[in-house]
């Protein structure tokens, strides 16, 4: 069993491959970015983490350093590393499998236990 899931992807720069990424809740994050800034970010965002790939979408997540977020953000605090992101980032949708992983491409080879 899947459920959606939406992410707001984040790039320092166009040419670079390096990614920064927040899972929100798709209805609160559509309102919140059409102006309705009264809604609480808590209700915006599944959660304050903030995830970094230095591969692009391909890539693997991880938790960005606070320098990492420094540098980029010019601040570590996650209200304004996460702002920022749903801001300027993109949206992106996805499936969430019931274990709470993203499902993997599983054209890549046999999806069966040897």
């Amino acid at each position: 069993m899947t459920r959606s899931l939406t992410k707001v992807v984040y790039k320092p720069d166009s040419t670079s491959t390096e990614e920064y990424t927040v899972i929100v809740n798709p209805a609160e994050f559509k309102k919140w970015k059409a102006g309705d800034t009264t809604i609480p970010l808590t209700e915006v965002v599944d959660s304050f983490n903030v995830y970094h790939s230095t591969q692009g979408s391909q890539g693997l997540l991880g938790k960005p350093s606070n320098q990492q977020l420094d540098t980029v953000f010019g601040s570590h605090k996650d209200v304004d590393v996460v702002t920022k992101i749903l801001r300027d980032g993109r949206e992106q949708k996805g499936e969430l499998a019931a274990n709470g992983f993203s499902n993997p491409n599983l054209s890549r080879g046999s999806a069966d236990a040897h």
